[in-house]
């Protein structure tokens, strides 16, 4: 009996791994869409990557991690090729995040390329998207042993440039699935409030835009507070003001009676959404400036340490790999990685931009196999519900980020023995918000600029 047993579990691992279908999740998600769960899994495999990367930058790794052959010249504490400057305890682990999100980057990349053009499952492209989940994880395993032989020189130097310009990019899309997520979100609950003419929903909506609003004016007064200084710090004082002033025109301009006509799900849950999130951008470029003098690290925030003091105390060996920016800024991407996975969504401007379709595809019904197993359904046999190509340059972008985030935003400097925070990081994360609150305040004006198109 144990034998059947096995040779059926077996079975159907096999199909899970090397079908068509993408079974891996359907136990706990049957009677699903097939392009859900084709991104959940692609989205396990980012996290996955996420978590090892997380862990080669723990304490302690660096001595497991200078083990790796090619990392440290005969298990010295200097890295080969760069002038024996670069301290290899420091840097490893910076090393090690570079690699790791180097082959999630081309992974994803490739298959980027591979799936241009696909319209509907019955491409044979589609069951490669949608299977073979083993070779899959055999190709990003063998990926990634490979990046951890790529030479020392000039690769993590160029790499930075192209995780700065990733990671700019991702920003946008992030801010994107938050409009997105907050569209619905108070669409679904004024829908809510007028089929069961229940107040509480409206109350419930008021309250999350009061606490938004509240927690981003908190925000503005310790920036002001802790990231400037009255003779210095000028950059941070035009940061924080003329975001300020931004986020209180997208108030003011969502709830317009003109763009209330076009735009009636429009209001002041998503701008303040909006705003908190712009916030947060914000502090996060200002973390990056090398100026110890406007960058207090939250240590110094908390124990009243001065900067001069802890500029005194830092090290050039010293890098702080965890800061309270860099895990908020994991959270949100965490939250942006399953939510684009999972979205649905019936906002027309969004789907355009994310090359997603709202509502689209095959009612989703029990599909049962022969052998009593409940499979997924293939709801994209008409057309695909969201662009697999655009898909995982999404994913490529996310693991630019994740690698950026990780690593603090660190330039590469080879001829010290540290990595140093720099100006560049900084300009990437500001420019990114600002074309994001000019890119939400498109979303509101344009019903009213082109009558004549569909933005509903």
């Amino acid at each position: 009996m144990y034998a059947v047993f096995g040779t059926r579990c077996w079975s159907l691992c096999a199909s899970c791994l090397c079908g068509s279908a993408p079974c891996l999740l359907c136990g706990c998600c049957p009677s699903s869409n097939s392009s859900t769960i084709t991104r959940l899994v692609f989205s396990f495999f980012l996290l996955l990557g996420t978590l090892v990367s997380v862990i080669m930058i723990l304490p302690g790794m660096e001595t497991q991690l200078r083990k790796i052959p090619g990392f440290c010249k005969g298990g010295s504490s200097f890295i080969p090729g760069v002038e024996n400057q670069v301290n290899c305890d420091v840097i490893v682990g910076y090393k090690s995040v570079y690699c790791m999100c180097f082959a999630m980057t081309c992974f994803f990349f490739l298959f980027s390329a591979i799936m241009i053009g696909v319209r509907n499952s019955r491409d044979p492209r589609a069951a490669v998207q949608n299977g073979f989940w083993f070779f899959k994880f055999l190709i990003l395993v063998g990926i990634t042993v490979g990046a951890f032989f790529i030479p020392d020189g000039t690769f993590h130097t160029v790499w930075f440039y192209f995780g700065a310009v990733g990671s700019f990019i991702f920003i946008l899309i992030q801010l994107i699935l938050l409009i997105d997520f907050a569209h619905s979100w108070n669409k679904t609950w004024v829908e809510n409030a007028e089929e069961t003419d229940n107040k509480c929903w409206f109350a419930g909506l008021l309250s999350f835009t009061v606490l938004h609003y509240a927690l981003a004016l908190v925000a503005v007064v310790l920036f002001y507070m802790h990231y400037t200084q009255p003779e210095d710090c000028t950059e941070h004082k035009v940061f924080i003001s003329i975001n300020l002033i931004f986020c209180i025109i997208i108030s003011v301009v969502s709830i317009l009676p003109k763009i209330q006509e076009v735009q009636p799900h429009s209001g002041l849950l998503q701008a303040s959404l909006i705003s908190l999130y712009t916030m947060y951008v914000t502090w996060s470029a200002m973390t990056n400036n090398p100026n110890r003098r406007c960058n207090p690290s939250l240590l110094s925030l908390v124990s009243n340490v001065s900067t001069s003091n802890q500029a005194g105390q830092e090290g050039p060996g010293q890098v702080q790999w965890w800061d309270a920016q860099g895990i908020v800024g994991l959270i949100i991407f965490l939250f942006c990685t399953l939510y684009a996975s999972i979205r649905s969504s019936s906002n027309t401007q969004v789907n355009k931009l994310m090359q997603t379709e709202g509502g689209t595809g095959a009612a989703v019904e029990d599909n049962v196999g022969e052998d009593g197993v409940r499979r997924s359904v293939d709801n994209e046999e008409e057309g695909v519900t969201y662009s697999y190509s655009f898909f995982h340059f999404h994913l490529s972008l996310a693991s630019l980020y994740i690698m950026m985030t990780l690593t603090n935003w660190y330039q590469p400097d080879t001829t010290t023995n540290a990595m140093q925070s720099s100006m560049p990081a900084v300009w990437v994360k500001m420019s990114s918000s600002w074309l994001g609150l000019g890119l939400y305040l498109w979303t509101l004006i344009a019903p009213l600029i082109f009558r004549d198109r569909d933005f509903s």
